[in-house]
């Protein structure tokens, strides 16, 4: 109960670090920060620049001309009450921008996630049992390869594939947007099927430049574990292939990946504010490349929390259920998850 405890700590602690450091930077930034916002919404249109700071300042989460102290304890203050702000980018509170974000994001990394434990999972354990074959040669080459190329790069391929193939293609797989125009949103068939078509694309991005290592772990992993005594004991016991393959081998050679595929999600999420803007998927990431360019804050830092709130629960996550799944593990001091 106390390591329990103490991560549970560790992570609470974390979260206010971020939280801390992230109003300090923006309390920080060179210049007014009124003065920046004002000057990024007024250079785009024909506002009255005074109307806008009056806007803005009306609408901040605590008094730029206030002490650091007060700011913070404002900031942190509106933040337990659930509130993050007000976006100019978006023209709507930051909380309903992100609530309504974040679950394409999760989405599109859920789809990813998946795809890249099945396909490195049944790959990896393939090529440990084929060693040395043409299939593991050429699988480790493909893998080293895909893993070299920017997930970015990968989207561009993607697209121009998509905007070069036949038009069913096209339409089966749009480059843009994240769900259908003329659908409206519901739990329905049509509004579904919408959405996922929308997600293949970016979740393809991370796929084919993700599986590639995760494969090759697995293989490493599987190859090690054909290695160890209980196998060979296995084997002398006469049991089935199969029920080794699976109770033994797959079994103990997944557990690296379970945490490599948690901890990737800090990965995605950070990825994710490029490969949103590049099929402008209006996820966690786009919200995030809007706030930066645009200099808005309020979203700027709760795009930020919001990532940093998801890295440290999936990590958290893998911490905790480890030592559940392997019983090797002790959850304590003694023993680390990782």
């Amino acid at each position: 109960m106390n390591w329990y405890l103490k991560r549970t700590g560790q992570a609470l602690f974390t979260l206010w670090a971020v939280v801390t450091v992230a109003f300090v930077l923006a309390w920080n930034v060179p210049g007014s920060l009124v003065d920046h916002m004002v000057d990024r919404i007024v250079q785009n249109s024909n506002v009255d620049p005074e109307i806008v700071r009056e806007s803005i300042e009306s609408r901040l989460m605590f008094d730029p001309e206030a002490s650091l102290l007060e700011g913070y304890l404002t900031y942190v203050s509106a933040l337990l009450e659930g509130d993050l702000g007000y976006s100019f980018v978006a023209g709507q509170d930051v909380s309903t921008t992100l609530a309504e974000a974040v679950p394409w994001t999760l989405l599109v990394m859920s789809l990813a996630t998946l795809g890249m434990f099945a396909i490195s999972l049944a790959l990896g354990a393939i090529m440990a049992y084929r060693e040395g074959s043409w299939f593991d040669i050429a699988n480790t080459f493909v893998g080293i390869v895909t893993t070299s190329v920017p997930y970015f790069v990968a989207a561009f391929l993607l697209i121009l594939w998509v905007g070069y193939s036949d038009a069913p293609i096209l339409e089966l797989f749009p480059p843009r947007g994240r769900r259908p125009p003329r659908v409206d949103p519901g739990f329905t068939v049509a509004f579904v099927w919408g959405a996922l078509r929308h997600a293949v694309l970016p979740a393809l991005s991370y796929l084919i430049t993700g599986y590639g290592l995760l494969a090759l772990s697995m293989r490493g992993n599987s190859i090690q574990t054909l290695g160890e005594d209980y196998v060979r004991v296995a084997e002398l016991r006469g049991l089935s292939s199969r029920r080794i393959a699976l109770r033994y081998v797959g079994r103990n050679a997944v557990l690296p990946l379970y945490t490599s595929l948690l901890l990737s999600i800090g990965f995605m999420l950070g990825s994710s504010v490029v490969l949103e803007q590049i099929f402008q998927y209006h996820g966690v990431g786009y919200w995030m490349y809007e706030a930066i360019d645009a200099t808005d804050v309020p979203l700027m830092m709760g795009t930020f929390i919001v990532i940093t709130v998801c890295v440290v629960i999936a990590t958290f996550v893998a911490d905790v259920t480890y030592s559940m799944l392997d019983p090797r593990i002790k959850s304590g001091d003694q023993g680390e998850a990782y």
